[in-house]
């Protein structure tokens, strides 16, 4: 199944998306801003054959959901209804910190780095989500 990992937040949201096999998650593209968020999303969407959203869910670290989580169900609320095709939800914690450390290896400027942190968010996010569903 393909699968697109979404990242959303208020300035940019990442996506990524897998291969068929369930196996690779490669970071995307980033939408700068809300102005027709879900139109390029949908467009995503069927140029990739996507099968199922995974959502990045931000939770607080001692489980609760704060406002940000509240704008992410209300979110993927609109997902579903435009979509019309699966979305989960997947634990985001720390998929932010992470995505830094993988960059700072990178040889990149801090403006590339800045534009390219919420695609690879998104990918450790869809990373996660594919390990745990195939460790069921």
């Amino acid at each position: 199944m393909r699968y697109l990992a979404i990242d959303y937040g208020d300035k940019r949201t990442g996506l990524a998306i897998c291969d068929h096999d369930e196996t690779i998650a490669s970071p995307l593209a980033v939408i700068q801003g809300q102005k027709e968020l879900l139109k390029k999303i949908a467009d995503v969407v069927q140029a990739e054959n996507v099968e199922a959203v995974v959502l990045g869910l931000p939770l607080n670290m001692d489980d609760s959901q704060g406002p940000q989580a509240k704008l992410t169900f209300k979110f993927a609320d609109q997902l579903k209804e435009r979509l019309n095709i699966p979305v989960h939800f997947q634990d985001e914690r720390l998929s932010t910190f992470s995505a830094e450390g993988k960059l700072a290896a990178a040889d990149y400027t801090r403006g590339k780095k800045r534009k390219r942190l919420d695609a690879v968010a998104a990918a450790e996010i869809l990373e996660a989500f594919l390990e745990q569903k195939n460790a069921r």
